[in-house]
């Protein structure tokens, strides 16, 4: 008989409330509590996952002797110190990106998981969305030959607001780190990077000091090219969009119909994907079934604890190219 284990869920805003829809379906959670200091939110989600349990401080969700694991949808700032909690209390940790925006922070955070030997996934979903994951099978089977080219497109429908934007560390934490991400997962490790931003969507953002439209350059350690364009618009929907070209060929993961339904009148026609949560819904679900499959196996969960580290590095090296107007070397960043 399949082990159940009980979990905590801790935020209950938006992104909490899909993470709690996905465990209600998968038979190894069993949600015992909830904790989120908006009251509401929290007892919206109990009342959801049956949970008997809720909590407003997360820390004493952790602290619950029921909690066997941790599914962390907090604010990012309260990343560190819950994974950091949860460790020391022997807890299993999945959690949404970043652990922190401050590499010094995530990496003895992630050292402290490693050392007291905790299960921990990082929330890069797209590793588990069908195409992403196909294509990596497909590039490691030798399918496309040598990697040569990368190129990734991620466009938000519309900018978050000013208060989200001024804490967020930046686009290249916030939003391209996902586009970092699948660049190491489908083609390996970054050794350079070189960034140009601009304000093209609101002024206001860059009077915060960030910008809203980027092109980063990467530089493979495996001789490889890459591409990642970012903006905080698109009039017409989210859209994303990669491709891996190699010496025998190329794959795509496209920007597909939200409905496999064309229609021809007057032109051509399809409906679209408003948001990330819309398009990668069954990512987000297979991220978490992973998780718990994971912890049943006793397997080591995927993307870990390096993953998280050498992402955020490869963000924070983008920063500090665009600040600088120059292209700059991971190993620059420590």
């Amino acid at each position: 008989m399949n082990k159940t284990y009980g979990v905590a869920l801790l935020g209950a805003g938006r992104m909490g409330l899909e993470h709690a829809r996905t465990l209600l379906g998968i038979g190894e959670a069993q949600v015992v509590a909830v904790a989120d200091p908006v009251t509401q939110a929290a007892h919206r989600a109990a009342s959801l996952l049956r949970a008997e349990k809720v909590y407003a401080e997360p820390e004493a969700a952790i602290a619950d002797p029921n909690v066997e694991a941790v599914v962390i949808v907090t604010p990012t700032d309260t990343h560190a110190r819950l994974i950091e909690m949860a460790s020391l209390a022997g807890k299993a940790v999945f959690c949404e990106k970043p652990v922190a925006q401050d590499l010094a922070e995530t990496r003895r955070v992630m050292a402290l998981v490693e050392e007291r030997g905790v299960p921990f996934q990082i929330g890069f979903q797209r590793r588990y969305d069908p195409p992403y994951a196909q294509a990596k099978a497909a590039i490691e089977a030798g399918e496309i030959g040598e990697v040569e080219q990368f190129i990734a497109v991620m466009r938000d429908p519309a900018p978050p607001t000013l208060d989200y934007l001024q804490v967020s560390g930046g686009i290249f934490l916030d939003q391209s780190i996902h586009d970092i991400d699948c660049a190491r997962f489908l083609v390996g490790e970054v050794e350079e990077v070189l960034a140009w931003g601009a304000v093209r969507v609101d002024p206001a953002i860059g009077e915060i000091g960030d910008v809203d439209t980027t092109n980063l350059s990467l530089r493979f350690a495996n001789g490889a090219l890459g591409v990642i364009q970012n903006s905080r618009r698109a009039v017409y929907g989210y859209d994303v969009r990669t491709e891996v070209f190699g010496s025998r060929g190329k794959l795509v993961m496209d920007a597909t119909p939200k409905t496999p339904l064309w229609r021809y009148a007057n032109g051509i026609s399809a409906d679209h994907y408003h948001f990330f949560m819309d398009r990668f819904k069954e990512a987000y679900r297979l991220e978490l079934e992973a998780f718990f499959r994971f912890l049943a196996t006793g397997q080591r969960p995927t993307p870990g604890t390096q993953d998280a580290l050498e992402s955020l590095r490869i963000a924070l090296a983008a920063t500090k190219s665009l600040k600088e107007k120059r292209p700059v070397r991971l190993e620059e960043v420590v």
